[in-house]
């Protein structure tokens, strides 16, 4: 059998590298679209249940907007955490650890934040009071975002973060009503378009 070039060689690791990459990859469309889904809709109920300036756009019963993003993120979650665990199968050693931490991170950070958010909210406006918990969790989602990109060295997943942070302060500056209005646009619309680059760049 004829030796390979030593450049073909390299080709082929390469070429199988990438193969297997993509194969332990989950879409990236179903990682960010479910979330996308979630703050388009669950922010947009908030945005129009309890607008600018104390302002009600849509006559909603008190409990949807509330219900509705809960029931969202509780499905999201689900959803995404079976494709993650379907993708993770065939993976061990650290890369299993590292996700597994990490999946650990997310859970202790918004369980934290519950607990001082609880425990502020009760001596806060009610119209600070949505705005201390949307603020505060799309904040720490940012965040965590950014730091995934940096374990995976994934710069869409970092470049989402980056831009939930910053959207996020500008949503925080507008005040009450408009910060529901930021997330539910600019940062549903961002997971949304973030699904569909790493889709692209995944091919």
């Amino acid at each position: 059998m004829a030796s390979m070039d030593p450049s073909e060689a390299l080709d082929l690791i390469r070429q199988e590298r990438a193969n297997t990459g993509r194969a332990l990859t989950p879409d990236p469309r179903l990682m960010y679209w479910p979330w996308g889904l979630t703050w388009l809709i669950g922010f947009g109920l908030s945005f129009l249940s309890y607008g600018p300036d104390g302002r009600t756009l849509v006559a909603l019963p008190e409990w949807v907007p509330l219900f509705g993003l809960t029931a969202l993120m509780i499905a999201a979650g689900l959803f995404t955490g079976l494709v993650g665990a379907r993708s993770g199968r065939s993976v061990s050693g650290p890369t299993s650890r590292q996700g597994i931490w990490y999946g650990i991170a997310w859970s202790a950070g918004f369980t934290g934040l519950a607990v001082v958010f609880g425990r502020i909210s009760e001596v806060l406006p009610e119209h600070l009071m949505g705005l201390l918990w949307g603020g505060g969790m799309v904040a720490l989602v940012g965040a965590l975002y950014m730091a995934g990109g940096a374990i995976w060295n994934e710069r869409t997943m970092f470049t989402l973060g980056a831009w939930i942070s910053a959207v996020n302060v500008v949503g925080v500056l507008l005040g009450p009503g408009w910060h529901a209005l930021v997330a539910s646009l600019a940062g549903g619309g961002g997971m949304l378009v973030a699904g569909l680059i790493g889709w692209m760049r995944l091919r």
